[in-house]
């Protein structure tokens, strides 16, 4: 088992801790920011990088991945809960700790039975248009924020948009100068130095602003007394009926932090030179999901801004991670007092700038010169979480992700092979249509498992060929065809039985069935099918149309 805090040693531990302080810059105003799209108090937010981080931090086998809430969890927390509870109030945060913990138990049960592969049906498209529907969504809630704007966070986005438009006239005058000053400083302040933690300058200096110049006088809303203290340790206490309800949410966090989590750990895993596990990365998720909800947070995932900034900075181990911890956890017993000026169109500005890669521009301009399919596929997943729904948009991912697996796997190559080329290979090149690969012998590869999506279509396939090659006359009529199975790693019951009715077709044809290059693993379960029979297998292609070649000159 790896040791925690892995790649840790004298020579790396300054660097390591002056990661963590930039960590800790860079995770204060987001969180608290998240915490507000999530329709809970900023202690939420803080609460997540305490135990939760901790927790994750000791057992995860990636060296960098940093976890906490983000702005997609937390939108999706607001949009799923928002219809069980009013935002803000006891009850939804109650419901909120109980979602944090079924992710967790649902982490868990994924790291055991090790089921992460169910992630791999989410696709890039998918997910970009999936989170940048949410990024959108939450885009809207923060440009309220930065005009001083009133509307329903909680409401659906058509809602949102109109009663942003229709508020503009009441719009305030220095909560748009601090926003556009904010913005100006995060995105300038990014290109000059991407080192500097803009978004911590951006908020104490509003913050000092609003202090001294009175801006709360002048409409500009701040954020209000946070309580001090550690974190409260509980477990919610709702009816069944309400956990259950909670579920589809759950598996929807749990699906999308999967999925990203576990590419971004493998990615750094491989960028730096270090092994990661999954399936420990998922306990990982599954703890610290845990942990937050019985701390006072909500749903944690991975950060893949903060594990790029982190690796910028130089760090390869968990130690800013726990720093971080510490220095939240000194925040909220000596320095709450410092957070209750702290502007909203700064909080707006921060997150707004935050997601704005998340809306996934770039991305689907690059997946429409890539794949028009895969285009249209990330564009409804986009609009149905935009304007439906987060769990309808999960939804509706998967059954699109279902959807093009099904298109892909019912359209399998399937050629006939030529003998020409090199006498020493045993792979033989395709052959044009109507071609046999030697007289008398039509050698089929099928480069899928065969099994009920593609089955009636391998069967069409065979006969086309048999037929075209005795349309086209050839060397002779064909008396055997030969299914190489190198790349059928399956059969299926519905594959099993096309396999079957194409032996009977070939059988009344007077064609002989043969197989070649059979893997280990398929001759069983060819076996099994009852396929397999007397029929000959061939280790080579070559060495069928020798055998049966020297067989149908015989005859």
């Amino acid at each position: 088992m790896q040791r925690p805090l892995a790649g840790l040693n004298r020579r790396n531990l300054g660097r390591e801790l002056t990661a963590g302080v930039t960590l800790l810059a860079i995770a204060i105003p987001l969180n608290i920011g998240y915490a507000q799209i999530a329709g809970l108090p900023p202690t939420a937010g803080l609460y997540a990088l305490i135990v939760p981080t901790v927790v994750y931090a000791l057992v995860v086998s990636s060296r960098q991945v940093v976890a906490s809430p983000d702005a997609a969890a937390a939108a999706l927390v607001a949009s799923s809960i928002g219809g069980l509870a009013a935002a803000g109030s006891a009850d939804y945060a109650t419901l909120a700790l109980a979602q944090a913990i079924i992710c967790g138990i649902l982490f868990v049960l994924l790291s055991v039975l090790k089921l992460g592969f169910l992630a791999n049906f989410l696709s890039k498209p998918i997910l970009v248009g999936f989170v940048g529907g949410l990024a959108l969504d939450i885009l809207v809630s923060q440009v309220a924020k930065m005009l001083g704007v009133k509307i329903d966070s909680g409401g659906e986005f058509v809602e949102k948009v109109v009663d942003l438009v229709t508020g503009l006239p009441t719009a305030n005058v220095v909560s748009i100068v601090i926003s556009v000053l904010s913005v100006a400083v995060l995105l300038g302040g990014r290109r000059l130095l991407p080192a500097v933690p803009w978004a911590l300058i951006v908020m104490i200096v509003a913050t000092v602003a609003v202090v001294l110049a009175d801006l709360d006088d002048a409409g500009v809303d701040v954020l209000g007394e946070v309580p001090a203290g550690p974190p409260v340790f509980s477990w919610p206490v709702i009816d069944w009926t309400m956990w259950l309800a909670l579920v589809p949410s759950a598996i929807a966090l749990t699906l999308v932090t999967t999925a990203e989590g576990l590419l971004v750990s493998r990615s750094y895993g491989e960028k730096r030179g270090y092994a990661t596990r999954p399936n420990r990365d998922l306990l990982a998720f599954g703890l610290s999901n845990i942990a937050a909800g019985a701390s006072s947070s909500f749903a944690v995932g991975s950060s893949t801004s903060r594990t790029a900034a982190m690796d910028q900075a130089g760090s390869r181990t968990q130690l800013p991670s726990l720093v971080l911890a510490v220095g939240t956890l000194l925040l909220l017993l000596f320095g709450t007092a410092l957070l209750a000026d702290i502007p909203s169109p700064a909080i707006g500005a921060i997150v707004g700038v935050a997601v704005l890669p998340l809306l996934g521009i770039r991305d689907f301009a690059a997946i429409w010169r890539q794949d028009r399919f895969e285009f249209a596929v990330g564009a409804v997943c986009f609009v149905v979480t935009l304007f439906i729904g987060a769990i309808p948009g999960i939804i509706v991912a998967f059954v699109l992700a279902l959807v093009n697996l099904a298109q892909r796997a019912a359209s399998p190559a399937i050629d006939v092979l030529e003998a020409e080329g090199n006498p020493t290979d045993s792979l033989l090149d395709e052959a044009p249509a109507g071609s046999v690969t030697a007289p008398g012998i039509v050698v089929v590869r099928l480069a899928a498992p065969l099994f009920f999506a593609n089955g009636a279509v391998f069967t069409d396939a065979v006969k086309r060929a048999v037929t075209g090659a005795q349309a086209h006359g050839g060397d002779s009529a064909v008396r055997h065809v030969v299914i190489d199975m190198e790349a059928v790693t399956d059969v299926d019951v519905t594959g099993a039985e096309s396999f079957e009715a194409l032996q009977a077709w070939l059988d009344g044809e007077r064609i002989e069935v043969s197989f070649s290059r059979v893997r280990d693993d398929s001759r069983e379960r060819l076996r099994q099918m009852g396929l397999l029979g007397d029929r000959r297998v061939f280790d080579t292609n070559r060495a069928a149309i020798a055998a049966l070649g020297s067989a149908t000159a015989d005859g």
